[in-house]
């Protein structure tokens, strides 16, 4: 039975047995070690990370005593869920991320990671707190690759200016054309820093089911 360790790009946590390529955490412990279930709460701390699923040589014990391992099918799926990279496994990666956030908001040094989550913190839609309902957009106006959408209960991702059905297990062509209004999943943070040009890593694409 796989662990509800899955992140939807929602925030939401799913027990499927599809792989990810990155893993990630909330900032400590959400489950049970016992049990091995959530606890109910949806994060220990505002720093919701995106790392890769290996480092150096080290080991871990999935869901053992320490912080909750969170699996992403992919980093643009991370970043609407409100993950940003980490500053230790991806430190080339989270500093690009954090001089894109510099740019695009016309600040004099590149925010530490701290600013960075508390600003992010606000617009995850994946904790009890977070602000509802997501805002509504028009899905035919200028957004940047790595847009990330929802319309009823699909996901759908902007790649070379085509939407795509997101699921676990890869992309494939949207069935049905979007409705003048959807929901933003990503947040507007993160928005601003795709378009100012930081490239987030995709999953596998397929033609059809």
């Amino acid at each position: 039975m796989p662990l509800q360790n899955r992140v939807a790009p929602n925030g939401e946590l799913c027990a499927v047995p599809a792989r990810g390529m990155f893993m990630g955490n909330r900032g400590g412990r959400i489950h049970d070690p016992e049990t091995q279930k959530l606890t109910g709460r949806t994060h220990a701390s505002r720093r919701w990370i995106c790392c890769t699923t290996t480092y150096k040589d080290w080991h871990r014990d999935v869901w053992g005593k320490s912080y909750t391992e969170l699996f992403f099918f992919d980093e643009v799926t991370a970043l609407a869920a409100g993950h940003r990279p980490c500053f230790l496994c991806r430190r080339d990666d989270a500093r690009r991320f954090a001089e894109h956030w510099k740019t695009c908001e016309g600040l004099e040094r590149a925010p530490s990671s701290d600013e960075m989550d508390l600003v992010l913190h606000g617009q995850r839609c994946g904790h009890k707190s977070s602000p509802c309902p997501l805002p509504l957009i028009d899905p035919r106006d200028d957004w940047p690759e790595g847009t990330l959408v929802q319309d009823g209960e699909r996901f759908i991702a902007l790649k070379d200016q085509r939407w795509w059905s997101w699921s676990f297990d890869g992309y494939t062509p949207a069935a049905t054309a979007l409705p003048e209004r959807v929901s933003l999943v990503t947040p507007v943070q993160i928005i601003a820093i795709l378009r100012d040009g930081y490239r987030p890593r995709w999953g596998p694409f397929h033609s059809s089911r």
